[in-house]
């Protein structure tokens, strides 16, 4: 697979040399060229998107995050999808499988799906149900390390019925029936394409950066290295570049002739592009704050998007020991429990010490504190937590579990051991500020932060051979954000069961990074698979949410809005925090 890369901006400093020759060479290569042989970036017909974080494959089931999904989104379907109602909504299928129309079992142990008859692949080749069949089977090889693999888990098998039939059996009764196949983790892969790269060999296929899919666009160039020019800044870039694909469906209603999707720089750089320069139309994540985006939005060249979904900005803390190694080099192996934080005392001094208020305010109207992690929708929200910041408890819990400064150094310790962890997160200008209110707090209570940042593209990516990855998870504590990409909290919640520990052994394909082990919260994850009853199934999640914050398993820090910049005169962009915000894709259009 090619290397694909991603630098962040260079400073206007290091341009001023290269700058005007970057220009002349722009202007020499549009001097006296026609109107109609302008590059397309130029064209209204281009749909320009812009993720600051590139994507590194546009296999949705290697996707290390929705940086990939929303790439991948363009050219894959799944079955089936959610809108931001948490409605069905078809791709793939020909209807919405009910218990009226005889498609969900009556004892919840499986479900059919009717495929379009109607659909082929961009190469021409016939989209069936043997190609559902091989995506299923492709998910959940442990050698692949799908990171769709957590939607499956309770599927016992599927079966072609005939070519536009496909039946999903569940191991146990599975009021989750909708998850298998529907949203960005169930995305239909082609067989004919993928079947030599159903092993090990699975991150390194060719056509991870060569999809093939039955969506509204097709690629038509990958190219790992090219630049943007926004405002006084060259950024280096990915590209990628899609064309429409002529075996949709739905040909003719497509207004684009060609999408370009540029990934690289940092949030700033895309805000600046699409609500100012107006050089891209779309622009993804605007983790930046309050006071640039109102500044930014006053051009009158794009608007901010916001709405809210499952996301949450947490502090991850690691129940392994990063420091030790097994005899074949794993570190935070579940065979070294964490000698500071396995102490609930110590993670309950941490929550409390924090300033959650302070973060928050970095967000501006696109964050607000949060004392849950299970966040949304909202009958699944907790009302029996909260979050407090209370320095002298912190301090009381840790002198309450023996760490004390015994050398006046300032930093507690115990054993010889000083309380000094580790912090990492990825490169990004509110989790750096974030990282800096952490530490200070953590500093007034006698810990001391070790801070490590990580490009964004090697900290939320899923390479297995990188240990820069939060997967991995190399150091004591972590930031990032993440969330469910269901209505359905069985996906999301599953990552806190002792089995879905990620770990050398699974290719680290385990959505468990913490590595917590609860057998009180195993049981009721189980029991939530197969109840049946909504009131009772809601109550399981709502227990599950507040095991977790009891036990101090997790910071979490900010419940953060969804952000993106949308040029003035773009048109049928529909988000909803369910999918890829390219999900609808074919419908976005520019005002005439």
């Amino acid at each position: 697979m090619q290397e694909v890369s991603q630098r962040r901006v260079a400073s206007p400093h290091a341009l001023n040399s290269i700058r005007p020759l970057f220009l002349a060479i722009v202007a020499a290569l549009l001097v006296n060229v026609p109107q109609h042989a302008l590059p397309a970036e130029l064209s209204n017909e281009t749909l320009r998107l812009f993720l600051w974080q590139a994507p590194s494959t546009l296999n949705p089931h290697l996707a290390p995050g929705i940086k990939d999904q929303t790439a991948s989104r363009i050219v894959y379907e799944p079955l089936a999808s959610f809108d931001i109602g948490g409605n069905l909504v078809p791709f793939l299928a020909a209807e919405i499988p009910s218990i009226e129309n005889g498609q969900v079992a009556p004892d919840g142990r499986s479900v059919t799906w009717k495929l379009r008859p109607d659909v082929k692949w961009s190469d021409g080749v016939p989209f069936t149900a043997k190609d559902v069949l091989f995506t299923y089977a492709y998910i959940v090889d442990k050698d692949v390390g799908s990171s769709s693999a957590g939607s499956y888990k309770s599927v016992e098998k599927v079966e072609a019925l005939d070519d536009l039939t496909v039946k999903v059996t569940f191991k146990n009764v599975n009021p989750a029936w909708s998850l298998p196949f529907v949203g960005v983790q169930g995305m239909i892969i082609p067989e004919h394409v993928f079947a030599p790269y159903n092993n090990k060999n699975a991150a390194d296929a060719p056509v991870n950066l060569a999809p093939v899919g039955t969506g509204p666009y097709r690629l038509k160039e990958f190219r790992t290295e090219d630049v943007l020019l926004i405002g006084e800044d060259v950024v280096n870039t990915v590209k990628i570049i899609f064309e429409p694909n002529p075996e949709y469906r739905d040909r003719d209603g497509l207004e684009f002739k060609e999408v370009t999707l540029q990934g690289g720089g940092d949030a700033r750089t895309a805000a600046n592009a699409v609500l100012s320069e107006g050089i891209v139309d779309y622009a993804w994540n605007l983790q930046v704050g309050e006071a640039d985006l109102e500044r930014l939005e006053t051009k009158g060249v794009g608007k901010v998007v916001l709405y809210w979904g499952s996301y949450v900005e947490r502090v991850m803390l690691n129940f392994t020991d990063p420091g030790r190694e097994t005899a074949d080099g794993e570190r935070s192996s579940t065979q070294f429990p964490h000698l500071i934080l396995t102490d609930r005392r110590v993670r309950q001094a941490l929550a409390a010490a924090i300033d959650r208020q302070k973060i928050a305010e970095l967000y501006g109207r696109t964050g607000r504190p949060s004392a849950n992690l299970l966040v949304a929708p909202a009958p699944f929200v907790s009302q029996n937590t909260k979050w407090e910041f209370n320095l002298d408890k912190a301090r009381a819990l840790l002198d309450e579990a023996g760490w004390r400064d015994s050398d006046g150094d300032t930093i507690r310790d115990k054993g010889g051991v000083s309380l000094t962890l580790a912090f990492q997160t990825s490169l990004n200008t509110v989790r750096e500020a974030t990282q800096e209110i952490i530490k200070g707090d953590l500093a007034a209570i006698g810990v001391r932060m070790e801070s490590k940042l990580i490009d964004s593209s090697i900290f939320l990516g899923s390479t297995p051979d990188n240990t820069n990855t939060r997967r991995h998870f190399y150091s004591d504590i972590e930031e990032f954000a993440y969330g469910g990409k269901s209505p359905d909290p069985g996906s999301y919640m599953v990552g806190w069961t002792c089995a879905e520990a990620a770990q050398k052994q699974n290719n680290w394909s385990g959505s468990n990074w913490a590595r917590y082990c609860n057998a009180d919260y195993d049981a009721l994850f189980q029991a939530s698979a197969t109840e049946v009853d909504p009131e009772k199934r809601r109550g399981l999640f709502v227990a599950m949410n507040d095991l977790l914050i009891s036990d101090a398993a997790v910071v979490p820090l900010v419940e953060w809005a969804y952000v993106s910049g949308l040029g003035n005169d773009i048109v049928g962009y529909d988000p909803t925090p369910w999918d890829a915000e390219t999900w609808n894709i074919a419908n976005w259009h520019r005002k005439k």
